[in-house]
């Protein structure tokens, strides 16, 4: 089990000094043992990768600027965890929610193609787990959920409709393993508060997640069978075979595919979705195992003429049971959902890639821009 380290909290004197006196050198030495789990921590926040990016930037800045403040009565991460969280909690009272379309609208009518487009700054987004370095085990012994449950997208997406005081309490004590009473002081109020907040954070968050996390399940069925699950999805998907697919997928999966708000459930509709649409041979299509939020992902590419290559279309993030069935599949599109004819969508693949979307759901996860 991992637990914090201790020895990255105390930057020498000397170095602390100098990050006060306006030394940048100092102060970037002094915040990089943190960053990668403030981070995370502002990605479980506002589940948005793009959003963290922008609020660490701004926690960092109220840090250097408030740096000369910093009196050592806490210790320096925590003084940085209650900077990245007041500045998630800001972005969180002017913006909307991020969902996913499970919990967004009803799923797709029989037969219904996907023309649901909705503005795309509604959706959590996937997270790079491996490329900021994610470790499995908590935060500490006391902490309630791994880290690598704390960024499931089922977590995220049940983190997003708590009211920000009882997210950033929940997240906090039983993410990061903050006492009652330092959870009180990140937030600028009492333990008391804080411990009726995680109580209801508690029921809400318990009533949304599956019963087992993905953790667990993967755990179960060990790296050799899921390594098996992968490649099987992956065939089937390059052979067009769409029994073979839908065998794969529990009676009541879920295919969402964010940014549009159309999502298809149960085998006959994902049968007619999959046959109409990605496997009705109209396309063709390239895929490289990935992984995002702690999960088992698929990178899939289409043929595009103009360019004579593959390119990124969408990241399919995988939910597996632990029988080794699919409940969830989450493909988080490279393309935009702009206002536009609905029918565009139903051949979606042709439509020009999004750069700033590839880039955010392919290149931070490592995988190639295009592929020949």
């Amino acid at each position: 089990m991992t637990t914090r380290s201790t020895a990255a909290e105390a930057p020498s004197a000397q170095v602390l000094d100098a990050a006060r006196d306006g030394n940048e050198d100092a102060f970037a030495r002094i915040v990089a043992p943190h960053r990668r789990e403030l981070h995370a921590h502002a990605y479980r926040m506002l589940g948005s990768v793009h959003d963290t990016e922008d609020a660490l930037q701004d926690a960092l800045l109220r840090a250097w600027r408030g740096l000369p403040r910093f009196d050592g009565r806490s210790s320096l991460r925590a003084w940085l965890y209650k900077i990245t969280t007041n500045t998630c909690l800001d972005v969180i009272g002017r913006r909307q929610k991020r969902v996913l379309p499970l919990d967004h609208v009803p799923p797709a009518e029989l037969g219904e193609a996907p023309g649901r487009p909705l503005i795309e700054s509604v959706w959590v987004e996937p997270y790079p787990d491996v490329t900021f370095g994610l470790e499995d085990g908590r935060a500490t012994p006391d902490a309630r959920y791994e880290l690598r449950e704390s960024v499931e997208l089922a977590f995220i997406a049940a983190l997003q409709h708590l009211p920000s005081n009882q997210r950033a309490a929940l997240i906090l004590r039983e993410v990061l393993g903050f006492s009652a009473q330092e959870t009180a002081d990140t937030l600028d109020t009492t333990v008391a508060s804080v411990n009726s907040a995680l109580q209801r954070a508690r029921r809400t968050i318990d009533e949304r997640l599956p019963q087992r996390s993905q953790q667990e399940s993967l755990r179960t069925l060990g790296d050799e069978r899921l390594k098996e699950i992968v490649e099987g999805y992956m065939d089937a998907m390059q052979r067009g075979d769409v029994e073979a697919v839908v065998a794969m997928l529990a009676e009541d999966a879920a295919w969402s595919m964010p940014p549009l708000a159309t999502w298809y459930l149960g085998h006959e509709s994902l049968r007619m979705f999959l046959a109409n649409g990605p496997l009705s041979g109209a396309w063709r299509w390239r895929r490289v195992v990935a992984t995002a939020n702690g999960q088992p992902a698929v990178a899939a590419y289409t043929w595009q003429d103009g360019e004579g290559c593959y390119l990124p279309f969408a990241l399919d993030v995988l939910t597996i049971a632990d029988d080794g069935v699919i409940t969830d599949i989450t493909s988080f599109i490279a393309r935009s959902a702009e206002p536009r004819d609905p029918e565009r969508f139903a051949r979606y693949p042709d439509e020009p890639v999004d750069d700033a979307k590839a880039a955010s759901v392919f290149e931070q996860f490592g995988l190639p821009p295009r592929l020949d």
